[in-house]
């Protein structure tokens, strides 16, 4: 009888034993998951139409001895942009309210442009050269159509708002008929709402 109790204690631990020591299979290995690469930053499409406003300073000077004055100008601007991925085409126009004494008889007024631009995306900005038509307004000669070129920056602050600067040369010959030849350097900030 002893040898049937101790044959079924030694199956009985047996059959126990795992049980009580827990699985004899290795625990399974968890797959390593890599952290996920960063995302490149993407810069925003300039594809659309905008419209701001614009607000600077004019250094404006003849080819008469003495004629030259500089003031604040200030206006409106609207145009639209093609993204083409790293580099932005754009087309469009400003015009500036201006009170710019040259002499006691010859103030400029105004002066708008019809420009084409061409610029490379750097980040969430746009740097860029711009030029076209222009015209000057006097208060006594006349006006007078010109050509412009210059350069600016432009920085896309919101999904819809950008801000920016822009520095342009404009100059007129023969202003109004007359001899008087008129260049205008324009430094000015931009700001545009985008749709």
């Amino acid at each position: 009888m002893l040898r049937k109790t101790t044959a079924l204690a030694a199956a009985l631990a047996t059959v126990a034993l795992p049980a009580v020591a827990g699985n004899i299979e290795p625990a399974p290995v968890e797959p390593v998951i890599a952290p996920p690469a960063p995302a490149a930053p993407v810069s925003p499409n300039w594809t659309g139409f905008y419209a701001g406003g614009q607000l600077g300073f004019a250094d404006v000077d003849t080819n008469l001895a003495g004629v030259d004055g500089d003031d604040m100008i200030g206006g409106l601007t609207a145009g639209y942009d093609y993204d083409l991925g790293d580099f932005v085409v754009g087309i469009g126009a400003d015009y500036d309210f201006a009170d710019v004494s040259l002499s006691p008889t010859l103030d400029v007024d105004s002066m708008w442009r019809l420009k084409m631009r061409s610029g490379v995306k750097i980040g969430n900005g746009l740097l860029y050269l711009t030029g076209g038509y222009a015209q000057v307004d006097t208060n006594s000669i006349g006006s007078e159509d010109g050509k412009f070129y210059g350069a600016g920056y432009e920085h896309m602050i919101a999904d819809k708002f950008t801000v920016g600067a822009e520095v342009l040369q404009n100059e007129f010959d023969n202003v109004g008929s007359t001899a008087t030849d008129i260049d205008a350097t324009t430094y000015q900030v931009r700001a545009t709402f985008r749709f």
